[in-house]
């Protein structure tokens, strides 16, 4: 994804180093602490940057949150795309999602979906990109499951688009429990049942 305007000035290889690091302090700062309690004198701190770096690249907060929305829907695309395109993709993704949530017991739920539930039903904008950042998402495991269904191995009747859907929202629904339980086992259940049911893994 690429909230960037066609009109903006192209960035120096410095420059865009300067602005992921923004970026990525500010995604770690707002899952961590929310976005109403993150400041953009919290990100300049952390991403180590002068006042007129930060208000350069960022004017406002409205368009850093924008990028944060972006920079995690790429990297969870991305994620999924590479664990779907090994030998075992399937098994290879349900290992990877498993042991995310084991690792942090799901603290702070999911990156975007967290997101969504703080900006979706205040701030439009956010939601239109947070929107697209799970349909790419769910295309990406839908693309994945699709190989499977190649070779025959979900049940008759089961479109890959659908059943990428289903897991998404299971991943989802999954991981809010796990945060609110503080354990992983409800997403570890959630995520194995499913799969169990749809290609018997």
């Amino acid at each position: 994804m690429d909230n960037e305007t066609s009109d903006r000035p192209k960035l120096t290889a410095k420059g865009a180093r300067t602005r992921a690091r923004i970026v990525e302090e500010a995604a770690t700062l707002i899952h961590e602490r929310g976005v109403a309690a993150t400041t953009l004198e919290d990100v300049k701190v952390a991403a180590e940057v002068s006042g007129s770096q930060m208000y350069h690249y960022f004017p406002d907060k409205d368009q850093l949150v924008q990028a944060v929305i972006d920079y995690q829907a790429d990297a969870i695309v991305n994620r999924n795309r590479r664990a779907f395109s090994s030998t075992n993709g399937v098994e290879t993704w349900q290992k990877m999602v498993i042991a995310a949530a084991k690792r942090t017991k799901a603290k702070g739920g999911c990156a975007l979906g967290s997101l969504a539930g703080q900006l979706a039903e205040g701030d439009p904008e956010a939601r239109v990109l947070i929107a697209a950042g799970f349909d790419q998402w769910a295309a990406a495991i839908a693309d994945g499951l699709r190989t499977i269904h190649a070779d025959g191995r979900l049940p008759d009747g089961i479109d890959p688009e659908d059943l990428a859907i289903t897991l998404l929202a299971t991943l989802e629904g999954g991981l809010l429990l796990s945060q609110v339980q503080q354990r992983s086992r409800p997403f570890e259940t959630a995520i194995n049942t499913l799969l169990a049911l749809a290609i018997g893994r």
